[in-house]
C-alpha cells in the first residue's frame, strides 16, 4: 500500500495536460493580478524541468520530453515561456533557462522542433538580445542566447539583424557581470558558424570594423585590453584569413592595432 502512494504521488501529468497548464497559466499573468497568478507559472515551470531533466530519483522519459517540445511548438508556449520570463522570481528564471538548453536539443526525423520553431518567430532572438539591458534577466537571456547561437540559422539571424549592434554598447555596460556575459555572446556568434561569419563579414566588413574600432579605442581600459585580445585571435584563424589581410592593409586600423599590441603586451 506504501508502494502504491508513493507512486501516485510521483505521478505526472501527460505532456499535453502540461504544456496546457502552462499555457492558461501564463495567459492568466496578462488577466490576473497578484503573487497567485505568479505562483502558478512558477510551479508549471519548476514541473517542466523535472519532467525535461528528471528529479534526481525519476530519470526523465525520452519520448515525453520530445512530445512536450512538440506539443510546446504547438500551442505556442515557447513564445509565452520567453515573453513573460521577466516576470519571473530568479528561481523561475533559472528553471525557464534550464528547460530552454533541453528544448533546443530535441529532434523530429532529423528536424530540432524548438528551433524550428524561433526560426519562424525570430522576435524571440530580439528579445532576448534587447534583455540584456534588464539588469535581472541579462545573465539569464545571456545563457539562452548562447544556447541558441550554437545553432546555424539561428545564429546567421542575429549577425545580420540590427540587434547584433547593440553587442558594442553591451561590452561596455557599467556591470561588469553583464559586460563579460555579453562578451561571451559577442564571442559565440564570431567564432561557432566558420561559413555564416565568413558570409556576414564580407557583406558588413565596413560596418562592423568601424563599431571594433570604437572598443578599441574605448575609453575603458578593460574594453581595449578585452578587444584587442579577441580581435588579434579572431584574425589568426584560418578561416578568416581574407579578412585579416584586408584589415592591415588599411593603414589606420592597423597603427591602432600595433598601438594597442604595445601596450598590452
Amino acid at each position: 500500500m506504501s508502494f502504491f502512494f508513493r507512486a501516485a504521488s510521483r505521478a505526472r501529468p501527460t505532456p499535453q495536460e502540461l504544456v496546457r497548464s502552462i499555457k492558461e497559466s501564463l495567459l492568466a499573468l496578462d488577466t490576473r493580478t497578484g503573487a497567485k497568478a505568479l505562483e502558478d507559472v512558477e510551479k508549471n515551470v519548476s514541473t517542466l524541468r523535472q519532467t525535461l531533466s528528471g528529479d534526481g530519483e525519476v530519470e526523465p522519459n525520452q519520448e515525453q520530453v520530445l512530445q512536450i517540445a512538440l506539443e510546446i511548438c504547438k500551442e505556442g508556449v515557447l513564445s509565452l515561456l520567453v515573453q513573460n520570463m521577466p516576470s519571473l522570481s530568479w528561481e523561475g528564471r533559472k528553471d525557464l533557462a534550464h528547460c530552454w538548453s533541453i528544448l533546443l536539443r530535441q529532434k523530429v526525423d532529423e528536424a530540432y522542433c524548438c528551433v524550428q520553431y524561433i526560426e519562424n518567430h525570430v522576435d524571440l532572438l530580439d528579445f532576448l538580445v534587447v534583455c540584456y539591458k534588464n539588469l535581472e534577466v541579462a545573465l539569464n537571456c545571456g545563457n539562452m542566447l548562447r544556447e541558441c547561437i550554437k545553432y546555424p540559422t539561428l545564429a546567421k539571424y542575429i549577425l545580420e539583424s540590427s540587434s547584433f549592434e547593440l553587442f558594442f554598447q553591451y561590452v561596455e555596460l557599467s556591470n561588469f557581470d553583464i559586460a563579460s556575459d555579453a562578451l561571451n555572446t559577442f564571442k559565440d556568434l564570431l567564432t561557432k558558424h566558420e561559413a555564416a561569419v565568413s558570409e556576414f563579414l564580407c557583406f558588413h566588413y565596413e560596418k562592423f570594423f568601424e563599431l571594433y574600432t570604437r572598443l578599441l579605442t574605448s575609453t575603458n581600459y578593460v574594453t581595449r585590453r578585452q578587444s584587442v585580445k579577441f580581435l588579434s585571435e579572431f584574425l589568426l584563424e584560418a578561416p578568416n584569413a581574407q579578412i585579416m589581410k584586408r584589415y592591415i592593409l588599411e593603414v589606420s586600423y592597423l597603427n591602432i592595432m600595433i598601438g594597442l599590441l604595445k601596450v598590452f603586451d
